[in-house]
């Protein structure tokens, strides 16, 4: 089978003074899918033809029009086999992914030709944090910091010298667990974070609202008033609304740490932005070769490329996570609490950037420019530029408008 090219320092990616390429930074067809040559991969085009947003299937490089069947990605992923479903359709061909990537990002677009969306629609935008030890240690940082980086420092350095222990293997909600909860509080160091973290009940809140979701090779937003602010590499679960889980998509789930660490009161306003949920390029469905298994072993790599030269790679591993996927989508879906057009459910990540980007001790923050790439590879990757959320492309195409386009077109 096929296998995607590896990412080297010598891709194209930076200009001479360190700047992205206008043209590249997106990255191409052949970074942006599996390099799985028979997943099923389904995703979203804005069509002009139609003036409107449709489901599509992606098969040897080619896009295809699946819309005649199902006028949502929604009731693709509701079916009860949507893999084997999609494998076997026939359609129109739309174009070339190459091309349709390549015309996604917004200053060179020719918006009179197709291109990429989020991959998702109806689906409910869901996210899991503290899901890592890490990011649990992070996020108790963050609280008692209170967006001072320099404070966090101090802070990070004497909470592992106190701890001096591998969490990674400690069961959320475990006498353990609760022992190490209570040590911690004997210490000084209560947090809601440690109830989340390592308590039987996981974090689970609203990334964004149905729709706002962005997709790949354009830019995701953080506030201009944020100065500590990170993204967030994620495996993205699509969850029925039974609770089955019928395919996975990568995701960023752009965190402003200062806004955060002020008040988890303030959790929307660093979490739900313009353009702060990226997910993508596709979805890749479930099948007898890619599932929950391959997903708890899957590794996410990042890498951020600034203007200012500055470079950063970390790693992702699943199998770091304190709580299996599957236990979080029973938290999410169930008797308590329903979702009739199912969910993309963001499950956490390990990554928590400590590294001086400028002065000692200030730690990492994005700066307008950055280029974040987030990959895997058996599901592709997911390229976004930095910006402003003010600045980002606005959204303006809500669950209305898709109701109301998907009637002109006869698809209701």
């Amino acid at each position: 089978m096929p296998s995607r090219p590896e990412t080297t320092d010598e891709r194209p990616m930076l200009t001479t003074d360190g700047g992205p390429r206008r043209e590249d930074w997106a990255g191409t067809a052949a970074e942006a899918l599996p390099d799985d040559a028979d997943s099923v991969l389904i995703g979203r085009i804005w069509d002009p033809s139609v003036g409107g947003p449709t489901p599509v299937a992606v098969r040897d490089g080619e896009v295809i029009d699946l819309s005649h069947r199902f006028p949502t990605v929604r009731d693709i992923c509701e079916l009860p086999d949507p893999a084997a479903t999609v494998a076997g359709l026939d359609g129109a061909r739309v174009g070339d992914f190459a091309e349709i990537l390549a015309n996604t990002a917004v200053a060179t677009r020719d918006n009179g030709r197709p291109w990429l969306l989020a991959p998702v629609d109806l689906q409910a935008l869901k996210a899991a944090g503290v899901t890592f030890p890490v990011s649990m240690i992070e996020r108790v940082i963050e609280e008692r910091a209170r967006g001072d980086l320099a404070l966090a420092a101090d802070i990070r350095q004497r909470m592992f010298a106190d701890i001096g222990v591998d969490l990674h293997h400690l069961e959320p909600g475990s006498v353990e667990a609760d022992r190490l909860k209570s040590l911690l509080v004997a210490e000084g160091m209560w947090s809601q974070y440690l109830e989340v973290g390592i308590g039987p009940d996981a974090e689970i809140f609203t990334k964004g609202q149905v729709l706002s979701a962005v997709g790949t090779a354009v830019d995701v937003g953080v506030l201009a008033a944020s100065t500590w602010n990170n993204p967030e590499p994620e495996i993205t679960l699509i969850v029925q609304s039974s609770g089955r889980i019928v395919g996975a998509t990568l995701g960023n789930d752009v965190n402003l740490r200062d806004i955060e660490g002020r008040s988890a009161l303030l959790l929307p306003l660093a979490k739900d932005n313009n353009a702060s949920c990226a997910l993508g390029p596709l979805i890749r469905l479930f099948d007898d070769r890619f599932g929950m298994e391959r997903v708890r072993e899957l590794e996410v790599r990042l890498e951020v490329h600034g203007v200012d030269g500055f470079r950063l790679e970390a790693v992702s591993e699943m199998t770091q996570m304190s709580r299996d996927p599957e236990d979080l989508v029973r938290q999410l879906v169930g008797p308590h609490h329903h979702y009739p057009d199912g969910a993309a459910l963001m499950l956490g990540t390990m990554f928590a950037p400590i590294q001086d980007r400028g002065h000692p001790g200030e730690g990492f923050t994005h700066k307008v420019d950055d280029v974040v790439r987030i990959s895997c590879p058996a599901l592709g990757t997911l390229v976004n530029r930095v910006r402003h959320a003010q600045e980002c492309e606005p959204w303006q195409f809500g669950v209305r408008d898709l109701m109301g386009n998907l009637a002109r077109r006869g698809l209701l």
